[in-house]
């Protein structure tokens, strides 16, 4: 590539505490938006005089450049008040940055800022950097100690529930009804009590318990499976567990105590099979054919889908959903890769029962990092 033309680097201008990208290239945590670019193997941050000491202890980067430098340079040449784009543009132009690799989210209104300045933009699938797909040994390790904590979390939420009585269709605790949102928050307080932050968290009975994306809300019936399916994230590392558990508080009927019974042999199954050299979709229509040998149809009833009808699993990292998504890949599982086994049932009348584990696969097989027993009736 000639001088004239330019060189090409890895730019991401965001907030490293919401972009994974970021926080994935730095290991920093910065609220405003930053400049990162790496070109030629170096990695590059652009930072404030707030955060520039910092970045420059704990970065994990080449270079800080002092965004004030570049602020004074565009002052000086009559830009007032210069934007965070601004400045990028000039960091980039010094650099002889001419074409951008960009995240494929990352803002139209300053890719075409960028253009306008005569830097191509080149917006880049997911995942922007495919090393995230697998992990190092201390990143297992880091999503090993989320899932330990948070097992302890959900077992919270199922102290709770086990400590209410079934009365009159309802689970009562403390002669109250015991709702979901009660059980929510005591799973998210003993996250946030282990330095885990719970957003979303899922407790999900009677027919919320029939969408596999519920939350829940309200009384919890008696009669009924609850799922509790929680996903926090790691204030020390940044990094995600999932784990769902599926009780019942009571005596279930025949035909909830064998949906049990068929996810909990699927789910089984699912971890038995993840090893390197596999296809995640082998693994999904293996798990298929449990259901449907044990009698289980998946399919649309009055305009509602019933039975299995979601994938697997997926991968899992910085992201609680990343790369791989290998229900329907053909791609084979790599040593390294962490992902979620998670098959479930669902149907109306009757409830739903979910139960997820996380696992890295490893040289030889597999690695379950969910030491939180699979227990139905509480």
């Amino acid at each position: 590539m000639t001088k004239k033309d330019g060189r090409t680097a890895d730019v991401i201008l965001a907030s490293s505490a919401t972009s994974r990208d970021l926080f994935y290239a730095t290991k920093v945590r910065v609220p405003d938006p930053i400049l990162f670019f790496r070109v030629s193997g170096r990695k590059y941050l652009v930072a404030s005089d707030l955060e520039i000491g910092r970045m420059r202890e704990q970065a994990t980067v080449h270079h800080v450049l002092p965004l004030t430098k570049f602020r004074k340079r565009l002052v000086k040449a009559g830009n007032a008040n210069p934007s965070v784009t601004d400045i990028a543009i000039a960091v980039l132009t010094e650099k002889r940055i001419r074409t951008a690799r960009v995240p494929h989210d990352f803002p139209v209104f300053t890719a075409d800022r960028f253009r306008r300045a005569g830097i191509r933009v080149r917006p880049t699938e997911a995942p922007f950097w495919p090393e995230r797909t697998t992990k190092s040994t201390g990143e297992i390790e880091a999503i090993r100690a989320a899932a330990i904590l948070t097992g302890e979390a959900i077992e919270a939420g199922i102290d709770l529930i086990r400590r209410s009585k079934p009365v009159r269709g309802l689970l009562r605790r403390d002669g109250k009804p015991l709702t979901s949102e009660r059980v929510r928050l005591e799973i998210d307080r003993a996250l946030m009590e282990r330095g885990l932050r719970g957003e979303n968290t899922i407790v999900a009975g009677g027919e919320d318990g029939v969408d596999p994306h519920n939350v829940g809300s309200g009384p919890l019936k008696s009669g009924y499976p609850v799922i509790l399916d929680v996903f926090p994230e790691s204030q020390a590392s940044g990094y995600h567990a999932d784990i769902s558990r599926t009780v019942f508080r009571g005596r279930p009927s025949k035909r909830q105590r064998e949906m049990w019974d068929a996810v909990l042999e699927a789910q089984a199954l699912g971890c038995e099979m993840t090893k390197p050299g596999v296809a995640g979709k082998t693994i999904h229509a293996a798990i298929q054919k449990v259901f449907r040998d044990r009698g289980f149809e998946t399919g649309p009833v009055n305009g509602k889908m019933q039975g299995f009808f979601h994938g697997t699993g997926h991968g899992l990292g910085l992201d609680v959903h990343e790369p791989p998504f290998f229900s329907a890949s053909a791609a084979p599982l790599e040593p390294g890769m962490v992902i979620t086994i998670e098959p479930g049932l669902y149907y109306p009348g009757v409830g739903g029962i979910r139960i997820e584990d996380d696992v890295a696969v490893t040289k030889d097989g597999h690695d379950n990092l969910v030491p939180l027993e699979k227990t139905f009736v509480v």
